[in-house]
């Protein structure tokens, strides 16, 4: 349980760096009361609603026999007939998570700008063209193997991508209000309510990506919710000291896509270790937090010289 809960901590804090960065960034155009009340009362909503929320949502709409009062008892139950429910319908849940963050990791891949860490990484940003592409036959080869185990979960993959293009679009309109924001079109209210969008959709890649560690409701709220006031406080304090560590995002994205490989696999049946995902998450985190390390060190020398 510790694992789990340590995993999803750094999980959630290494996902949420982007968002702690944009946070710091507009918050520093903003008056001080506006400031402190997005702080105070924005991290309620943040943490204790949207992170509530959202499990909730998900276990009630991958088992909806429970119903919604079901599935908001059956987040703190101990009742075996629950426990086998949710057990029951955790295949169309984890296939659905895992295409959600391997469509994330592809679109970064493809699509978004970044320090390159890896070889490779620079070859497929030039073929950007190809994204679609790339996640409309994976789409398609999963979902023709899923209809050999389960229509089911060959419908939680659909419902993955589904959940992914509409995150993604409102992710798109937040960067066209970003551009109206730095243009000093924005009042203070309409950047709370931006940076509210913004953590939503943030947590739900946090959220989704926390059933790759356990189905355990509570762990990922508390794992989730102390990631969440870590990300808080990198937002108050000078968050240029996490910008020096450029790598961090790459190590981010490749835990999502090993996290979505072992949910996908998963929900076809195979048998996962629970240590493995808090474990794989470390190492790749760990080993671009050192590569991050070592390229501050490269750039202080040169500095020097």
């Amino acid at each position: 349980m510790l694992l789990v809960v340590v995993g999803l901590c750094l999980f959630e804090i290494i996902t949420s760096i982007d968002n702690a960065i944009i946070n710091a960034e507009v918050l520093s155009t903003m008056k001080e009361k506006a400031r402190r009340w997005f702080l105070i009362y924005g991290i309620l909503f943040a943490v204790f609603v949207v992170r509530f929320t959202l499990p909730w949502l998900i276990v009630w709409g991958s088992t909806p026999s429970l119903g919604p009062v079901g599935a908001l008892t059956a987040t703190f139950s101990s009742d075996p007939a629950v426990l086998g429910a949710i057990e029951s319908s955790a295949p169309v849940l984890l296939m659905g998570g895992g295409i959600f963050l391997v469509f994330l990791f592809f679109h970064w891949l493809f699509m978004e700008p970044k320090n390159y860490g890896l070889f490779g990484e620079k070859f497929f940003q030039k073929q950007s063209v190809w994204f679609f592409a790339v996640v409309s036959i994976l789409l398609a080869l999963i979902v023709w193997f899923s209809l050999q185990v389960n229509t089911m979960v060959a419908f939680g993959a659909v419902i993955g991508s589904t959940a992914f293009f509409i995150v993604h679009g409102f992710r798109q309109n937040a960067e066209e209000q970003e551009r109206k924001l730095h243009s000093g079109n924005l009042s203070d209210i309409s950047k709370i309510l931006y940076l509210e969008v913004i953590d939503m959709t943030f947590s739900i890649d946090g959220v989704v990506g926390a059933f790759a560690f356990t189905l355990a409701v509570p762990l990922i709220l508390i794992g989730n919710g102390i990631g969440a006031f870590v990300v808080r406080e990198l937002t108050i304090r000078n968050i240029d000291n996490i910008k020096k560590y450029k790598y961090l995002k790459n190590g981010a994205m490749y835990s999502i896509f090993v996290l979505g490989a072992i949910m996908i696999m998963d929900g076809f049946g195979f048998h996962i270790p629970s240590w493995l995902p808090p474990i794989t998450t470390f190492a790749i985190v760990g080993w671009f937090f050192y590569k991050s390390k070592r390229a501050i060190k490269k750039e202080k020398n040169q500095a020097a010289n």
